[in-house]
């Protein structure tokens, strides 16, 4: 196995370990996500519920990523990291607790996601600003992919584990496994030990303006969070509404909600392993533009899918396209953000796509429960096409920046 090898990140025990536990976080994350997903969607019957407890995760990073972002450069990262992940098994354990002395409703669970995303808005800008500190800069492309797989695997044993517990022994025993899944990133890290960072000393909203700066002042960052506006508008809302999906349109119950979110996931795998090798022979410019096209043309045939065994053929590429798109941008950011501003910058993502795809799943919730998620969902991927094809036209050679000023190169270190 050489160096250019999707796997070469695994070669280096550092990142080994902190894959591994991710792994198995991961997989208790999905668990919790496919049980609580249907749950919310059987029990409320409604759309507009399923995307509001889906959204809750994502929403706070609106407005907490740029502080996790400025901690991520203050603080030590992996002790930031450590911290978050100890409250969100905290989280976790709390809602097994509330399910098993009684049911709680979808307001309640709706507080559970925002709380758990509050923190994980805190604490995944340090978890990406490590990764760059476990592996040499020409395999960071690599070891993101890697990483997505690592979540992803979690989408492909996660729901179906899920569900089948949910089934067999209740939801409680779900929500509880997921609970002490959180001790394999605290092992983990107790035992870490990293090189000293680099710190920011300015105040911490001066930071963040630092952070936002410096990402206007790289037309490649600026580049990248366009397109991860554009793919968190019109295509991601799908991830969330999958439970939907099912219960108003397909049919098939718990089993089919695992099983659709098992592909999504197996995709995204696939993705995240070959991501390194794509993106090394063909630029991650050209990888994420054919991901968000493909991407589109491929939700377009989940929305038109007769039935789930259809929708989740579709739903194999959408997962894999989509979580391409994903590690281009990610690949991007740590690419041209010097070690110092690395937290802030990657926060930026988080922003965004915390922003964008807590609005866009809402609003496709609400209209799925008025005009029919079907073609809510075919007509945003067609928007994406549309919008594509117009930058083309109007601006060719737009995304040309990524190739001149990097994706591909490290930038060298700032005061």
């Amino acid at each position: 196995m050489t160096e250019s090898s999707s796997f070469a990140p695994l070669r280096h025990r550092a990142y080994r370990l902190v894959w591994t536990g991710s792994l198995v976080s991961n997989v208790g994350t999905w668990m919790q996500a496919a049980a609580l997903g249907y749950y919310t969607a059987h029990t409320t019957q409604s759309a507009a519920w399923s995307a509001v407890v889906a959204a809750g995760e994502f929403a706070p990073t609106a407005l907490l990523g740029p502080f996790g972002g400025a901690i991520a450069d203050r603080f030590p990262r992996r002790t930031v990291f450590l911290t978050c992940t100890v409250v969100q098994g905290l989280l976790a354990a709390a809602l097994t607790w509330g399910m098993v002395a009684g049911e709680p409703g979808a307001p309640v669970l709706a507080l559970f996601a925002l709380a758990n995303g509050c923190v994980f808005a805190l604490g995944f800008p340090a978890f990406s600003a490590i990764l760059p500190e476990l592996v040499p800069s020409e395999i960071i492309g690599a070891a993101i992919g890697l990483s997505s797989a690592a979540w992803n695997l979690g989408r492909v044993v996660g729901p179906l584990l899920g569900t089948i517990l949910y089934q067999e022994f209740g939801i409680a025993w779900v929500l509880g496994i997921n609970a002490a899944s959180f001790l394999a990133v605290v092992l983990v890290l107790v035992t870490l030990r990293l090189a000293p960072q680099p710190r920011s000393s300015a105040p911490m909203l001066a930071a963040i303006r630092q952070g936002f700066a410096y990402v206007r002042s790289q037309p490649g960052l600026r580049v990248t969070s366009q397109a991860l506006c554009l793919n968190s508008l019109f295509i991601a809302p799908f991830i969330g509404l999958i439970p939907a999906m099912v219960e108003k349109e397909l049919g098939g119950g718990k089993r089919a909600v695992g099983w659709l979110i098992t592909g999504q996931g197996i995709g995204a795998v696939v993705a995240g392993v070959v991501f390194g090798r794509l993106s090394g022979r063909f630029g991650v410019r050209r990888v994420m533009v054919w991901a968000i096209v493909l991407g589109s043309l491929a939700l377009v045939g989940y929305g038109f899918s007769p039935n789930w065994p259809v929708a989740f053929a579709a739903l194999l590429v959408c997962g894999g396209c989509y979580f391409a798109a994903l590690a281009s941008f990610s690949t991007v950011a740590n690419l041209l953000a010097p070690s110092e501003l690395r937290g802030r910058v990657l926060s930026l993502n988080q922003v965004v796509l915390g922003t964008v795809y807590a609005i866009s799943l809402n609003v496709e919730g609400q209209l799925g429960d008025r005009l029919g998620l079907r073609e809510v969902t075919i007509g945003g991927a067609l928007l994406c096409l549309v919008v594509v094809v117009v930058v083309r036209i109007a601006h060719p050679g737009y995304t040309a920046v990524l190739d001149e000023t990097g994706g591909v190169r490290h930038a060298p270190d700032h005061e």
